[in-house]
């Protein structure tokens, strides 16, 4: 089924009505007062009824975000309502330099025939918005921590990895083989004098380990008195 929609005698819409509502009553747009423009609107709304004129959902919505920004309004705290109504704000600003720019294409726009000449167009890139800056800072902020996702990982995040030596039990075996050569005992502490590291002091035991299994070295006595001696091959 086709939608029926109702084109008002004067507005396009609502934010059309708006407009016409803050200039009848000499409202500053930089500085609107929701409660006056909320009464001026309803008003007009309810003229519309009598009227026997469908209201338009869209103007109802608006209504709904005009009752809504002033429900803020109220609280000791309204950031919201002030967001909300600086949004309104740009919103009809927009659509008011809209209106003026559809007015100057009406007075010298035929709907059977336009030409021109083609002419050179220079860009303004001057941006005419303004922000508050910790929006600025926030949208910067955001916009960094996305670029440094897709960098490489810095060297310090392999540094526990690639940095730390491994330390291989066959190698410590070799080692306490060239100490124990001679075949006198000497102190067990002392296989571990040249340890760099705790990886190297556990190679060098557990290679203790394997010469004892493999008997090929005896270990005797306790603690600081422990000896360790190469067994002779029979």
């Amino acid at each position: 089924m086709e939608k029926i929609s109702y084109k008002l005698p004067t507005f396009e819409g609502p934010l059309d009505l708006l407009l016409h509502l803050i200039s009848k009553n000499k409202l500053n747009i930089y500085d609107i007062s929701i409660s006056e423009l909320l009464n001026q609107y309803m008003e007009h709304l309810d003229l519309m009824k009598e009227n026997n004129m469908d209201v338009a959902s869209e103007f109802l919505d608006m209504a709904s975000r005009l009752v809504e920004i002033k429900s803020y309004e109220l609280l000791p705290k309204y950031e919201e309502g002030e967001k909300l109504k600086e949004e309104l704000q740009g919103q009809l600003l927009e659509y008011q330099e809209c209106r003026k720019a559809a007015k100057k294409l009406g007075e010298i726009v035929s709907f059977d025939n336009y030409c021109r000449n083609q002419i050179k167009m220079k860009c303004d890139t001057k941006y005419k918005r303004s922000h508050d800056p910790s929006i600025l800072v926030a949208a910067y902020m955001a916009a960094v921590g996305r670029g440094k996702k897709n960098l490489p990982p810095s060297d310090e995040a392999f540094s526990v990895i690639v940095r730390r030596k491994i330390v291989s039990v066959s190698s410590r075996i070799i080692g306490v083989m060239r100490i124990l050569w001679g075949g006198k005992p000497v102190r067990y502490s002392t296989l571990f004098d040249d340890s760099e590291s705790k990886s190297q002091m556990v190679a060098t035991f557990l290679a203790v380990l394997e010469l004892i299994k493999g008997k090929r070295v005896r270990v005797e006595g306790d603690g600081e008195e422990a000896q360790i001696q190469m067994l002779q091959r029979r």
